[in-house]
């Protein structure tokens, strides 16, 4: 009689697993993200004589002029989302709709101006309106200036999403006898909410800290938060400026639930329509 031998495989003392490629994303985090905002932390709750103290943000919250730069941060970054999505979505719709090369009319128009550096730009456009509409230093130069710089992050999410649409639901519409505007205000602007959404945190967001445009072409009529943050840190007060930049970061952060909300809501009715259908 034979006996039959039996071998054990060996199992490799190392799998090498897909997972294994977000330990250097996870690494940068840590060190670019997770480890500045436990320092910026750290920073906020620190007192002038080096103790623990909360002086900081009760400083912030019992001054009515930081109150008043914050909901104007507010309004500039809601003025301009608003401006940017409006100019935003017809061209979108123009672009997702043509026949013609898309990509290489996004990358010329919008891309590659994107390749030159920001405050080039501004000084760029700062001189532009002075010399040709004699425009001096203000809220509508301001607001100009943000809406030039932070136009071309609204416009890549809104494009994406209307170009990747599933078409076939507007043929049904069409099919069923809605007209354009119905058809676009019960098929088009719902299917294209996250592409809204994405655009309106890629604009709103940096609008709220950024302080080169309001400072180039803006004047005291356009004190924004992130200018009070950048003359506190030039003027030696770190603790003071975390703990503004802390109050910056909590108004991003609901922002951010706030979308995440919105997104989530209407990918839940999606289903609940597909189900039914």
């Amino acid at each position: 009689m034979s006996t039959a031998v039996k071998t054990e495989k060996k199992k490799p003392r190392f799998v090498f697993k897909r997972s294994f490629f977000s330990f250097p994303y996870i690494a940068l985090n840590i060190l670019f993200v997770v480890i500045p905002l436990a320092i910026l932390l750290g920073y906020a709750f620190v007192g002038q004589e080096g103790e623990f103290s909360i002086s900081n943000f009760a400083y912030f919250f019992s001054h009515i002029e930081n109150i008043k730069t914050i909901l104007f941060s507010l309004l500039m970054a809601a003025l301009t989302t608003i401006i940017c999505f409006v100019l935003a979505y017809p061209l979108a719709m123009c672009l997702a709709d043509s026949k013609i090369n898309k990509s290489a009319i996004l990358v010329l128009m919008f891309i590659l101006p994107m390749w030159v550096n920001s405050l080039l730009r501004t000084y760029a456009l700062q001189n532009f309106l002075i010399d040709l509409f004699g425009m001096q230093r203000g809220f509508l130069s301001a607001l100009i200036g943000l809406v030039y710089d932070f136009f071309p992050f609204m416009l890549l999410p809104l494009y994406t999403t209307l170009s990747n649409m599933d078409k076939s639901f507007v043929e049904a519409s069409y099919d069923l006898g809605a007209n354009k505007v119905m058809t676009f205000l019960k098929v088009t602007l719902p299917l294209s909410v996250p592409g809204i959404v994405s655009g309106v945190m890629m604009v709103f967001m940096p609008t709220m800290s950024t302080f080169s445009v309001t400072e180039i072409m803006g004047n005291t009529n356009t004190y924004m938060i992130g200018s009070m943050i950048n003359e506190m840190i030039n003027g030696g007060d770190w603790s003071g400026s975390a703990a503004f930049s802390f109050v910056l970061l909590i108004l991003v952060g609901v922002t951010m639930v706030i979308s995440n909300f919105i997104t989530k809501g209407r990918g839940e009715a999606e289903t609940g329509v597909g189900g039914i259908i």
